[in-house]
């Protein structure tokens, strides 16, 4: 078992990690799983109280600490770049469809994202307000 705690801004988050032995009798078609994982989050945002229980399978014959690493590693990048582009770029609802145009255009939307981290811009936010209007100003940064 693996606990963690975390404050971020304002919320609390605790974290109990657990590694089981697959269960007896799972289906046949689930071949190569070597654990499962319960992931248990209890804390705080703001003045809400949340609770939450995950599972997860795995191949990997790991313990808590292992696994608590990987899950960490796997929702930072989901947090720093999945649900950017989703929801700052609006990377899932963009009307470009044909042909390459879409793995075009996310790559230039990568691009763009780690072009404003690279230049010291914590917020999103505050870049895309920034370059609306000075693309000249974004590609100098490709030089």
């Amino acid at each position: 078992m693996d606990d963690q705690t975390e404050q971020t801004r304002n919320r609390m988050t605790h974290r109990t990690i657990s590694v089981l032995d697959p269960v007896d009798g799972i289906d046949a078609a689930w071949v190569g799983v070597q654990r499962l994982v319960r992931v248990e989050r209890t804390g705080i945002r703001g003045v809400e109280a949340t609770h939450e229980t995950m599972f997860y399978i795995s191949s990997v014959a790991g313990n808590a600490t292992d696994f608590s690493r990987l899950i960490r590693d796997h929702w930072h990048i989901e947090n720093r770049l999945h649900w950017v582009k989703d929801v700052f770029l609006e990377d899932d609802i963009t009307p470009v469809c044909a042909g390459h145009a879409p793995e075009n255009m996310a790559i230039l939307r990568t691009i763009a994202l780690n072009l404003f981290r690279l230049h010291g811009f914590a917020s999103i936010t505050k870049a895309l307000r920034a370059f609306a209007h000075d693309i000249p100003r974004l590609f100098s940064f490709c030089q």
